[in-house]
């Protein structure tokens, strides 16, 4: 071989001249337009500060899965023309870096683990405070159902509604675990748009809040919640383990884990564990589960009519499940005379403490007085056992667990 050739066959190894090679004009649209994507996400990440710890993960793998000659991530080892059930050994043998990161999605450990570092991390205290919040939390599950009905109009399968329309739980690991499982296909889509709203909570809910409520019920003040006993903290995820996972098996995943990791927290004697938990455990995993899932928004995957369908009914989703938690509020502050600030409602969403930041911030700007922080995180973290519940409801339905 000649210097000629060997410069030449150098170039057509390189990113630019794979690139080049097999690339039409249209392709190479699709791609520039996916680097475009990737460029907003790190924008909303870095600059504005949207769920830097999420986005910036999630960018990172678009990018690489969309860089010409990297090889890192092969969807087609996992999903198949035929049908036939993913190899691990196939995967072991042909894979990438991603496809080996990518096996902790497709397994569903990634998201359990994370539910175990939520759990660590969350205080259960202002819904054992005032557990009638559970129904706020149920109320602001309205929206998957909504977007599931929504989605089966628009011509997608009954397991791919179920995917899009837990989107409105506001919770990415549920969303990825349910997608993972009824809809595979869909994970980029899906999985960027739950993250993308969650991220979005403080320009997409003030409107819909003020909107839902007047001046005088935003001005509502609540008094300050008892105290709740170190028993009842230790009792709380044992028992919600058992009851949730007697009524609704398939939900016991995640919310075995949520549980364990609260139990972590609260039981006073796992104080290393809890912090491994809620630290370097969640971290590590939050960067493989968001390269893993950034990897299967390929430019022929994620460029699809059906990808403008996801995030449109997504954001639906998202909207109604607000309002509906917003909705349930208001009839339980009709209910008790006048007691309970409707703002609290839209914190019935999954996205921890976020949505509960949101209600505060709304209530201070009715009256700088307001302190709703405490009451919002009792909808709140009920948002995050109801989006459970609502995952293990879809997937039981789909025979699926």
């Amino acid at each position: 071989m000649n210097l000629t050739e060997t410069i030449l066959n150098f170039l057509e190894s390189t990113g630019i001249g794979q690139f080049v090679q097999s690339m039409g004009g249209i392709d190479v649209l699709k791609y520039v337009a996916m680097y475009a994507i990737v460029i907003v996400l790190f924008y909303l990440a870095i600059v504005k500060k949207f769920e830097p710890l999420l986005l910036i993960p999630i960018a990172t793998g678009m990018l690489l899965t969309n860089l010409p000659g990297t090889e890192m991530f092969h969807m087609d080892l996992f999903i198949n023309d035929t049908g036939a059930p993913w190899n691990i050994q196939q995967v072991i043998e042909e894979g990438g870096l991603v496809d080996f990161l990518y096996i902790g999605v497709k397994t569903g450990i990634y998201p359990s683990l994370i539910f175990i570092g939520i759990g660590a991390m969350t205080d259960f205290a202002p819904l054992i405070a005032n557990p009638k919040y559970l129904l706020i939390g149920a109320g602001a599950q309205l929206g998957v159902f909504v977007a599931y009905a929504g989605a089966l109009l628009l011509g997608f399968s009954p397991e791919e509604a179920a995917s899009i329309g837990i989107i409105g739980g506001a919770d990415g690991p549920t969303a990825i675990l349910v997608t993972k499982t009824l809809a595979p296909h869909l994970l980029g889509a899906i999985a960027i748009a739950a993250y993308s709203y969650m991220a979005l909570i403080p320009m997409i809910q003030p409107p819909f809040m003020k909107l839902l409520t007047t001046k005088k019920e935003r001005s509502i003040k609540m008094p300050e919640l008892r105290k709740v006993s170190k028993t009842e903290r230790i009792v709380f995820p044992i028992l919600v383990t058992a009851v949730v996972t007697f009524v609704v098996p398939s939900a016991a995943p995640l919310i075995g884990c949520l549980m364990f990791g609260n139990l972590l927290n609260v039981c006073g004697v796992t104080e290393r564990l809890s912090k491994t938990a809620h630290n370097g455990m969640i971290n590590v995993v939050t960067i493989f589960l968001g390269i893993s899932v950034g990897a299967t928004a390929s430019a022929d995957a994620f460029l699809k009519l059906e990808t403008i369908f996801i995030i449109g009914l997504g954001l639906t989703a998202f909207v109604i499940s607000t309002c509906g938690g917003l909705i349930t509020a208001k009839i339980m502050n009709l209910i008790t005379g006048g007691k309970i600030n409707p703002l609290i409602g839209s914190a019935g969403v999954s996205a921890v403490p976020m949505a509960a930041r949101v209600s505060q911030i709304e209530g201070q700007k009715a009256d700088p007085s307001n302190f709703l922080l405490m009451h919002a995180m009792g909808p709140n973290v009920a948002g995050v056992i109801g989006s459970a519940v609502a995952a293990g409801v879809l997937l039981s339905i789909f025979g699926a667990a």
